[in-house]
């Protein structure tokens, strides 16, 4: 019998391989998720009751639009480290009124390391005697804890989680930041890391990647290219992608603090910026063959696409196939796909991410 999985992952492929029939790729790479437990990140509403308190989620009902409280007790398709702390973590707040007091929501952040970092999020001034309290907490589960209230954050020991994931034969660390955007599939993430290296193959020449996070795919792919150039807006983002490629000894990686339209003007000469001064990076150094890109569901604008369409090779990662398949209308009239890759990243949801490789025509 076909699991419920199988099916729902069925569908995806045919949508997908219908949506970009128009582009005759070839055929589509399909890299699926584990059915359960692959989850590394969870958020849940904590819901009072007189007598309870307990993990909730909505359900929202589609005839009038009316939210229904689902309580959950258990979540199988997160880390099972976020399924054997959920009943540990919830027994001990009620235990204790100082950390049950407004209680609002709690996020875990797990990793395939064993870490696991909660943020306890309430609607009241947190003081001393939480924080007295939380640390006792943390300490007897064994877990990283902040307390978020209005205006308040209390950091107990770190506000990150370091993963590490293995991409062929080696083992990278990264460090993940509360609240920053991590890959929230890790397993699928490692299959995508793979894919990304295997599609740049190996180059002679230089390698510039735009929204680069954290530095997820730009620690692999540096074993590709003599040099890459790596462009990302978010100070937390950077600050994190520096830690990363130190963290791991990489020595051919720069980071620019640029947004992809920022890098654009640059690139082009339109426009000088004292943080590549700051940073000592020198574009006009580099020689790039290759652009890598993992773009935000809106996906790339104009200008950007204008950049990238004169690289000899792009590998297009996207979390979005709309905005994808109509950057590709634009790229299509310079570059054919040569990969097409699907990853999983979502089971039992509608979203799917996507990789394509273009080669210039």
């Amino acid at each position: 019998m076909t699991s419920a999985y199988q099916l729902q992952l069925d569908a995806k492929i045919a949508r997908i391989s219908a949506q970009f029939a128009e582009f005759n790729p070839p055929s589509l790479e399909v890299f699926q998720s584990p059915e359960q437990n692959f989850r590394m990140r969870a958020e849940f509403r904590i819901w009072h009751t007189e007598d309870d308190m307990f993990y909730a989620m909505f359900e929202r009902n589609e005839d009038d639009n009316q939210k229904t409280v689902i309580r959950i007790d258990e979540f199988p398709i997160a880390d099972q480290s976020i399924n054997d702390l959920m009943p540990k973590l919830l027994a001990a707040l009620k235990a204790n009124p100082i950390l049950e007091a407004r209680l609002f929501e709690a996020h875990f952040l797990a990793t395939l390391s064993g870490e696991v970092l909660v943020s306890l999020i309430y609607h009241r001034k947190l003081e001393q005697e939480w924080e007295v309290a939380a640390k006792a907490l943390a300490e007897q589960l064994n877990i990283k804890l902040i307390g978020r209230s209005r205006g308040v954050k209390f950091v107990l020991s770190d506000e990150y989680v370091v993963e590490e994931l293995q991409v062929f034969d080696r083992t990278y660390q990264y460090k993940q930041i509360e609240s920053s955007f991590t890959q929230p599939n890790a397993q699928v993430c490692q299959k995508m890391l793979e894919w990304a290296c295997n599609a740049a193959e190996q180059s002679e020449k230089d390698l510039l990647e735009l929204y680069c996070g954290n530095g997820n795919f730009t620690l692999p792919l540096a074993t590709k290219f003599k040099r890459v150039l790596a462009t990302e807006l978010a100070k937390s983002s950077v600050y994190a992608a520096q830690w990363n490629i130190e963290q791991n000894q990489i020595d051919n990686i720069q980071v620019a603090r640029l947004s992809a339209e920022e890098f654009t003007q640059a690139y082009n000469g339109e426009r000088e910026f004292r943080r590549l001064q700051e940073a000592n990076i020198d574009i006009s150094s580099y020689d790039f063959d290759t652009v890598f890109v993992d773009p935000p569901r809106a996906g790339i604008d104009d200008e950007t696409l204008k950049l990238i369409q004169r690289f000899e090779r792009i590998i297009y990662i996207s979390c979005n196939p709309d905005t994808l398949q109509d950057n590709l209308k634009t790229l299509a009239t310079t570059h054919k796909i040569t990969k097409f890759a699907m990853f999983d990243q979502f089971p039992y949801t509608h979203h799917v991410e996507s990789g394509v490789l273009l080669e210039k025509i």
